[in-house]
């Protein structure tokens, strides 16, 4: 089964073929980085009028690189939320044209979901297994019991983690995008400064104490030159340290033997290094590689394909509270 799916939630515009919901026959991805580094964040209208220009040309080269024609395309998919409502809306009407035009199915996807489902891309890997969902909007530690049914355990009260490292960021003076920049000074520093851990019942998570506390620590030097490598360390280290230890309470209560990690700050080398080291303890780790991490249409195909029975027409929430 090939499915051809478009992403435009935020500030990329993808579209990919995935056969079967594992195999990747074309993965096209135009990034918008350069334009929103001027302001400092993503500008939803500017974001939509960049997909709007965008769109028809990813749409083009995906055909190319697949060697597939319309024909040859079982089903159109496409992003329908959580997103920036007008970037949304242009890979929803662009699916969803092609769909009538060909006269085959459209599957609406949940963003966060498909993200999940960048694991089951050139893997093995089948549920049950817990999950660690860390994006620039969302944090969140999530029961998978199986391809349609996955039951939120715990999520942030405040800020997510990738919302924090680019506040951080910017605190410390970084440019936009500040999180792969707070990573890369990070490696290059101690963690040396003791931060807080927001201290929250459950799986929840808190990191709006974090910020404040990294906040008054650059304050403290008063005009003198700031350690920035150290700080980005010590933020790092005390952000992946409570992240894995609720991941690894919620492994120990489900008895669950595989963990994956999700989203865009999946990419984050400490967060990697210290998920996967849960490997020397019997426990089958999976994370996506680099190019699936962010935001991107691969992983889309692949939720089109695991969870067509919940997100048909018009997109089903597929996440239930626990």
């Amino acid at each position: 089964m090939n499915i051809f799916a478009i992403e435009t939630s935020c500030d990329e515009t993808a579209c990919a073929v995935v056969k079967d919901g594992r195999q990747v026959l074309a993965n096209v991805v135009a990034s918008q980085i350069k334009t929103h580094a001027q302001y400092g964040g993503v500008i939803p209208e500017i974001a939509a009028r960049e997909h709007l220009e965008a769109v028809n040309v990813a749409i083009d080269e995906t055909f190319t690189q697949s060697g597939l024609t319309p024909d040859d395309i079982d089903a159109f998919a496409a992003t329908v939320g959580p997103g920036l409502v007008g970037c949304l809306l242009v890979g929803l009407n662009a699916a969803k044209s092609l769909s009538l035009v060909y006269d085959k199915p459209f599957i609406g996807v949940n963003h966060l979901n498909a993200h999940l489902c960048a694991n089951y891309l050139d893997t093995g890997l089948k549920p049950p297994f817990m999950a660690l969902l860390v994006s620039g909007g969302h944090t969140q530690i999530i029961d998978v019991e199986n391809y349609d049914k996955q039951t939120i355990i715990g999520e942030t009260l405040d800020d997510a983690v990738g919302e924090a490292y680019d506040k951080v960021a910017r605190l410390i003076g970084l440019p936009y995008p500040g999180g792969p920049m707070l990573d890369k000074l990070a490696q290059e520093g101690n963690p040396v400064y003791h931060l807080p851990e927001g201290k929250v019942d459950g799986y929840n998570f808190s990191f709006s104490g974090l910020k404040t506390a990294v906040s008054r620590l650059v304050k403290s030097f008063d005009g003198k030159e700031l350690p920035v490598n150290d700080i980005c360390a010590s933020f790092q280290d005390c952000v992946s340290a409570t992240l894995v230890k609720k991941l690894r309470r919620a492994l120990d209560e489900k008895g669950y033997k595989q963990v994956v990690i999700a989203g865009g700050v999946a990419a984050n080398s400490e967060l990697r290094h210290r998920v996967f080291a849960l490997e020397a303890e019997g426990y089958a780790v999976f994370a996506p590689p680099m190019k699936y991490c962010t935001d991107n249409a691969a992983m889309v195909g692949a939720c089109a394909f695991f969870d067509t029975n919940t997100t048909c027409d018009l997109g089903v929430e597929v996440f239930s509270r626990a």
